[in-house]
């Protein structure tokens, strides 16, 4: 589960560092001319709000204030409700169905298959669970990560049967840190340490977290027992292949060590960032920055614009195509008190770089053996 959930992880993680990278070494306000229209992802689609609310599988009773008994109950889709509360928090949820469907997806999962599908299918018999078909959703937090699907065929009970645990709410179970055993096709098996908690609920999610509280929180929040905040990502922003909020402190940490000085403009003026990114096509990324005082956020986006400007002439002068062409699509857009910075990378750039990754041997293997 670790290596295909991996491949999932890597590729969401490559393509936020690349709209991070492209933030500060970017393009200027005006896109070329010549640049062909990229869709970017701004609101929710028809197939979006169907989505979510096929989603809204678990009911909870909603309590006024100072009333024992609970009003009707409210359908809600329980990965949400597993979602952090509060601000300064940060949650990304991937789309891993979606994003398996679309382009890239396709051509990820080709360089995946270069075995025809042996390790897939040998990960299938031994955990039960087919990554291509039963995963549907992928969600990095401050505290762990949270896998979403149809996980009923799955062997959690058998690989972690010696692991203390324990059952907990309704359809839970929750195991400490500790031993997992995967059974071998010969008989063996492989043994290994958890050092995390795991929580599974109603054969629909599984929870990793720092510890069995940690994770027996979320299972309360998923079932109406936890805050009643709102999550850090509502109903009508889970639109994209991968979308979410990161908390301004987390974001500063991501920018090189010359830009400390912008990292520490937007950590004194910016109080939340939002993420979406489409990869229906092209992969076009949005990062949303609001904050309370308009002109400081204002001027933090034309700030940015500037860098932007800036590189952008550079790359064109220092002749890198490649980065000139990606930063093309890079965009700027002050809109009171936030700013949106767009960033796209064109499909047809995908489809050159990871060409090699679809030949029968690896890049690295064919390295030397041209003229």
């Amino acid at each position: 589960m670790n290596r295909r959930r991996g491949g999932w992880l890597a590729l969401a993680l490559v393509l936020l560092a690349l709209g991070t990278v492209l933030m500060f070494t970017g393009s200027g306000e005006e896109p070329a001319s010549e640049a062909p229209r990229v869709e970017f992802p701004r609101r929710m689609r028809h197939a979006e709000w169907q989505r979510a609310e096929k989603r809204r599988t678990q009911a909870v009773a909603v309590a006024d204030a100072g009333v024992a008994v609970a009003q009707p109950l409210r359908p809600q889709d329980p990965l949400l409700a597993a979602l952090p509360r509060g601000k300064g928090r940060s949650a990304v949820v991937i789309e891993t169905n979606a994003l398996r469907h679309s382009p890239i997806g396709e051509l990820l999962l080709a360089c995946l298959m270069r075995d025809g599908g042996k390790n897939l299918e040998q990960f299938k018999q031994l955990s039960g669970i087919d990554p291509l078909q039963d995963l549907d959703r992928v969600v990095i937090t401050d505290d762990g990560f949270m896998l979403s699907g149809d996980f009923s065929k799955a062997h959690f009970k058998d690989i972690l049967q010696e692991s203390v645990s324990m059952d907990y709410g309704s359809g839970a179970r929750v195991y400490e840190p500790g031993p997992w055993v995967f059974p071998q096709p010969d008989g063996g098996v492989t043994r290994g340490q958890s050092p995390k908690a795991l929580g599974t609920w109603n054969n629909q999610l599984l929870v990793v977290g720092n510890s069995p509280d940690s994770v027996k929180g979320i299972i309360d929040q998923i079932e109406g027992r936890g805050s009643d905040e709102p999550s850090i990502i509502s109903e009508d922003s889970t639109y994209g292949e991968m979308y979410g909020a990161l908390s301004v402190e987390q974001l500063a940490r991501l920018l090189p060590p010359e830009q400390q000085e912008l990292a520490q403009r937007l950590k004194d003026v910016a109080d939340t960032v939002e993420l979406h990114l489409d990869a229906r096509s092209d992969v076009a990324m949005v990062a949303q920055v609001r904050g309370v005082d308009e002109e400081k956020v204002r001027d933090l986006g034309k700030s940015l614009g500037g860098v932007l400007s800036m590189a952008r002439l550079k790359a064109q002068a220092d002749g890198k195509d490649d980065l000139a062409r990606l930063l093309d699509f890079a965009n700027v857009k002050p809109e009171g008190a936030e700013f949106k910075l767009e960033v796209a990378v064109p499909f047809s750039l995908l489809q050159e770089r990871l060409a090699a990754c679809r030949e029968s041997k690896p890049p690295e293997d064919n390295v030397g053996t041209q003229p």
